[in-house]
């Protein structure tokens, strides 16, 4: 069933396989009902390029992702790891909300968890940490519910307990939640394995992430992480500067996906400092909150994730019909 990226004409086997037809018709319709989705909010469709100067998950402290420099006609630059910021820019121009779908790249070496190139569906809202989880849970509902109907999803003959684990989080009235600080007292007693200290910072790995999903029945938001353990554009917790407005929704392998309130003209830049990131390619980032202002909050959500979680096979790598992986060449 599933084609390894070493695997002599590997595109030919693509083409035969079963498995991989689904993987395309998942992946269509993934696309196809998140804009019906966002079009009955009357969002925007933001077409954006695939190169910035200002990557959202530099190497400074809470970064877990390697940028990918290139050089394009003879200006160095990066492909694209998010264009969580252009949303940002864009949603200025249509302030009920803002999305695109479209590749991103990482440095990192392939894993059953990670991808040299992924898709990811990135939406930017005005509003707080409150209002995006609510959109996150009311997107992922919605899109699951169409594609779990398909025949083409019961062909791939998902374990009937798991398959009703689905459809139960899809008719939620709200996913759970737990505060970080919470989920470590947890985890200190039921499986103090799933912590781990990275970079002087506490942090919940895999196995705890697994730990929290079962605990509550196959999703939980984990919130309030700390702040020097995500991207600086977060927003501080008014409330304890040590946490930020940020969750991460736990499904399936694990993190699926991630959202945060934006931080302010002042926060930025009080979290560049924190987090060991050098201000030069973000001072457009930061005049544009002082001269345009708005709260808005935001989610990206790693497609192949998502199908992992769908489908119930957790290793991503098996999942993309046209793969590539940063130590392999690949055709097609």
């Amino acid at each position: 069933m599933i084609i390894h990226s070493t695997d002599h004409n590997r595109w030919c086997k693509v083409l035969e396989s079963k498995w991989y037809e689904n993987m395309f018709k998942i992946y269509s319709d993934i696309i196809k009902y998140s804009n019906q989705f966002y079009d009955q909010k009357n969002f925007s469709i933001a077409a954006l390029p695939i190169t910035t100067t200002s990557i959202s998950s530099p190497m400074g402290l809470g970064s877990d992702s390697l940028p990918v420099k290139i050089n394009l006609l003879g200006q160095e630059t990066y492909l694209a790891d998010s264009m969580q910021f252009l949303l940002e820019y864009t949603l200025r121009f249509n302030q009920n909300g803002v999305y695109y779908i479209m590749p991103s790249f990482r440095g990192e070496d392939s894993d059953e968890r990670h991808l040299s190139q992924f898709y990811h569906s990135e939406v930017e809202i005005k509003g707080g940490l409150d209002d995006i989880i609510q959109l996150a849970e009311e997107y992922i509902q919605y899109i699951t519910s169409f594609i779990i109907e398909k025949d083409y999803y019961h062909s791939l003959n998902v374990p009937l307990a798991y398959f009703n684990e689905i459809k139960k989080i899809i008719h939620l009235d709200h996913f759970p939640r737990i505060h970080f600080k919470d989920a470590i007292d947890l985890l200190k007693y039921e499986c103090p394995a799933g912590i781990e200290i990275r970079d002087g910072l506490i942090t919940i790995n895999s196995e705890g992430e697994k730990h929290l999903i079962k605990k509550y029945d196959g999703v939980v938001w984990l919130t309030h992480l700390e702040h020097k353990s995500v991207p600086f554009y977060q927003q501080y917790d008014p409330d304890d500067h040590k946490y930020a407005l940020a969750a991460d929704l736990l499904i399936g392998m694990g993190e699926t996906l991630g959202c945060g309130e934006r931080a302010d003209y002042h926060s930025v830049q009080k979290s560049l400092m924190d987090h060991q990131v050098s201000s030069d390619h973000y001072e457009w980032y930061i005049n544009m909150k002082k001269q345009y202002p708005l709260q808005t909050s935001g989610f990206g959500m790693g497609i192949e994730r998502y199908i992992a979680w769908l489908t119930g096979n957790y290793d991503i790598r098996n999942i993309p019909v046209v793969y590539r992986d940063k130590n392999v060449k690949i055709e097609p």
